[in-house]
């Protein structure tokens, strides 16, 4: 035991000796190149989740993406879609062709340079069903990829995709680097090269990752020139070291966010957001082929205000589906309103009854659930403890597990979190269509799979409007979740950073405050 503190505190000392490093470094650079300008003159701290490998075209998020990559398009502060590594772009809508014209003279972190070669290979390597990439979905109707040269290239569509252009922001890779490696095992994916405004200087496992400026990045090199990911993933901790100054930024739980309003020195930032939780039920468990239909009666079962009031302390809203910061939203579908009484009554139509224990159950089977949550995360926990209580009251056994590792496949239920500000497919087509990569709870239904086509396909907004009313009235009738409620993403800044916009739509996770992080100072 002393031999294990005597480690971590050596570790905490390099963390430290690091940050220290990496401050004074930056701060003795800027001073000679910028005049001395104050905002150039710290590295800023930021409270982050612990990362395995960064590795954009295989998995969904990643707050560190955007800082070391860039897209051929990218998102503004309202979420349209704006030019990035491609400068232009046409589309020829007979032969549904996307041509897009590439910005030159860009650079790799290692001075390579950037081509339409690595577009290609970045896209096939996410198609490539060997490679099991969950956002290989976002691409199916690609049919051809032709480099033209070396700053043009066409993509060939079998069918229309209307999210196309969202869909190029996915993160390009370097084939000079990655070529004939293992796209989920290489060891790129620890020592990543972008293009972005940031490049790696150093990852020290399970403590920091330091990102120095690029200084050479082709739409102007970004005002602070150091950031650190410190590895926070647990709540609580994450809270503490904001409290002692040891974070500049953090994403806290509504809670804690509370205790910095109004302090002096700091800023709180609630945020609005896509992101959405919910009770994940895995099809795939032999529970739930034989209880499908007590489903319903699970989502009267819970009182969704209650939670967003005593979880999220009225820092989001109830949910009742995936689109409801979407333009297609459809406020008319079932929305499963917390109805105690209702829910008994299914459950007793479905042939179940109280046992002794007071649980109900079918056939000598106790009706109930194990509702696994992903460890660190406070404000999922609560909302988990919160809703088996509420399914215990009803007659529910409900018990809620932190598994050491997620079991996608053997699971009973998991305590799921998705959505996307950009275009309703995003979300939604590889997250309920049948057998798509991110589809976890092996949810399948063939009007789903038909409507999120159609939305897909067409340009037309009233079409797209009907296909999403379709789909979000199918999917309430038949749920793949228990929908709960949206999160806001309540961050908390020292004063001295300037630039953060508040006014923007934060996707999954709280994802997406970086996104205009080049014109980020601090005082």
């Amino acid at each position: 035991m002393g031999e294990n503190r005597r480690r971590k505190d050596l570790r905490g000392w390099i963390l430290a000796g690091a940050i220290a490093l990496a401050v004074g470094l930056t701060t003795g650079c800027s001073g000679a190149e910028n005049g001395g300008d104050a905002s150039f003159s710290s590295a800023l701290v930021y409270g982050s989740g612990d990362y395995t490998r960064i590795n954009p075209a295989m998995d969904e998020h990643g707050e560190i993406n955007s800082l070391l990559f860039d897209g051929l398009t990218a998102h503004d502060g309202d979420n349209q879609v704006i030019p990035c590594l491609a400068r232009e772009w046409e589309f020829d809508s007979l032969e549904n062709i996307y041509t897009f014209y590439l910005e030159e003279g860009v650079k790799w972190h290692d001075g390579q340079p950037f081509t339409a070669h690595d577009v290609k290979f970045t896209i096939e390597a996410i198609q490539n069903p060997e490679n099991g990439s969950e956002n290989a979905p976002d691409y199916e109707e690609v049919e051809e990829i032709r480099v033209i040269d070396d700053h043009t290239i066409s993509f060939r569509l079998s069918m229309p995709n209307v999210a196309f252009l969202d869909y190029m922001t996915m993160a390009v890779l370097p084939r000079h680097l990655l070529e004939g490696e293992d796209m989920q095992e290489s060891e790129f994916f620890r020592h990543p090269v972008g293009t972005g405004p940031y490049r790696l200087e150093s990852w020290d496992e399970g403590q920091a990752i330091v990102l120095a400026r690029n200084e050479e990045y082709f739409r102007g090199a970004a005002r602070i020139p150091t950031i650190i990911f410190k590895i926070v993933p647990d709540d609580n901790a994450r809270a503490l070291q904001m409290t002692s100054g040891e974070l500049d930024l953090a994403l806290l739980t509504p809670r804690d966010s509370e205790n910095f309003v109004g302090r002096e020195g700091y800023q709180v930032y609630h945020m609005t957001t896509s992101d959405y939780r919910g009770i994940l039920f895995n099809f795939r468990n032999e529970y739930w082929q034989k209880n499908r239909d007590l489903i319903p009666a699970i989502c009267y079962g819970i009182d969704r205000q209650a939670i967003v009031d005593t979880v999220a302390l009225g820092h989001g809203i109830t949910a009742y589906g995936p689109l409801q910061r979407n333009l297609y939203d459809n406020e008319q579908v079932k929305h499963y309103d917390y109805n105690p009484e209702k829910a008994r009554k299914l459950l007793e139509q479905r042939g179940c009854i109280m046992g002794q224990e007071g649980f109900y159950e079918r056939a000598g089977e106790e009706i109930g659930f194990i509702l696994s949550v992903g460890a660190g995360d406070q404000v999922r926990l609560d909302i988990a403890q919160a809703a088996a209580q509420q399914l215990q009251d009803i007659g529910i056994r409900c018990t809620v597990e932190v598994p050491a590792k997620v079991d996608w496949g053997g699971q009973m239920a998991y305590l799921i979190g998705w959505g996307s500000p950009f275009d309703p497919d995003d979300h939604t087509y590889k997250v309920f269509g049948s057998g798509n990569a991110a589809n976890y709870s092996g949810y399948s239904n063939p009007l789903v799979d038909q409507y999120l086509r159609e939305g897909r396909q067409s340009e037309d907004p009233n079409v797209r409007k009907e296909a999403y009313d379709k789909f979000q009235k199918e999917l309430a009738e038949d749920p793949p979740y228990a929908f709960i409620c949206y999160l806001d993403a309540d961050y908390v800044a020292k004063s001295k950073i300037k630039g953060i916009d508040s006014s923007t739509v934060m996707g999954h996770h709280g994802v997406g405050i970086f996104w205009n992080i080049t014109e980020w100072t601090m005082e």
